[in-house]
């Protein structure tokens, strides 16, 4: 289960940036991930839950974002979502997509901290 060392690596990230800041606390990870990326957000939120147990972001809670595939098309020449993961034509014109825009995502985009 590759989720648990993403999640182990998301805390570590997460526990590095709180010590070059003194200490601060982190309230929440914010990430996208995107369809494609092979990443199963359900078993990446319950390795979280495991993996941050007994760490000083045991209490941090971990918001994920879902970023859907798009692609661009040929013929509209614009970017379009896909049908479906499984047919990836234009959801307009159902042209065949070449070029995939978004949704290989996996990214720590940031560290809520208090207010």
């Amino acid at each position: 289960m590759h989720e648990l060392s993403i999640a182990l690596s998301l805390i570590e990230a997460a526990q590095e940036e709180s010590e070059r800041r003194g200490g601060i606390e982190i309230e929440a990870i914010h990430l996208r991930v995107g369809a494609l990326s092979g990443v199963v957000p359900e078993a990446l939120a319950s390795a979280y839950e495991l993996a941050r147990e007994q760490t000083p972001l045991a209490n941090c809670r971990l918001i994920v974002e879902d970023v859907p595939v798009v692609v661009f098309c040929s013929k509209c020449q614009a970017e379009r979502p896909v049908r479906s993961l499984q047919w990836f034509c234009c959801a307009e014109c159902d042209t065949p997509a070449t070029e995939i825009v978004r949704g290989r995502e996996l990214e720590l985009t940031a560290l809520e901290l208090p207010s």
